[in-house]
């Protein structure tokens, strides 16, 4: 299973980005799909999930009303738009897949089993 990110970059503060995940080798929909985070220097942290299904999400507080995910199950792809971004949303985005039919929750970076390369995601206060 190969994950494939794209659409980070460099914007100021205030501004929206999206990112997007192609997922390759398995049925997209055999998969949770979540977003994390990895700021320089610090521990890669959740960010948002999404059901099998597209049905449900979950965020972390930080990113709550600020950011949203998405799938498209047809074109194996998941997404994140991120709104209102702030400079501490810096970070290496990176996302991940979950053989998963159940609800989506905030998953920790061990509960994931295929992950993509990342992309960098700069915002400048």
């Amino acid at each position: 299973v190969q994950l494939v990110e794209s659409g980070g970059g460099l914007v100021q503060a205030g501004a929206s980005l999206r990112l997007s995940c192609a997922v390759f080798g398995e049925i997209f929909t055999n998969f949770a799909m979540g977003w994390f985070r990895q700021p320089a220097g610090k521990e890669r942290e959740f960010v948002a999930a999404i059901k099998w299904s597209g049905a449900s999400t979950y965020y972390a507080d930080s990113v709550k009303g600020r950011f949203t995910i998405s799938r498209n199950n047809n074109g194996n792809t998941v997404y994140l738009q991120m709104n209102s971004l702030l400079s501490e949303d810096t970070a290496v985005y990176h996302c991940a897949a979950k053989r998963s039919w159940g609800m989506p929750e905030p998953y920790e970076p061990d509960d994931m089993e295929y992950w993509g390369q990342g992309t960098q995601v700069t915002v400048s206060s």
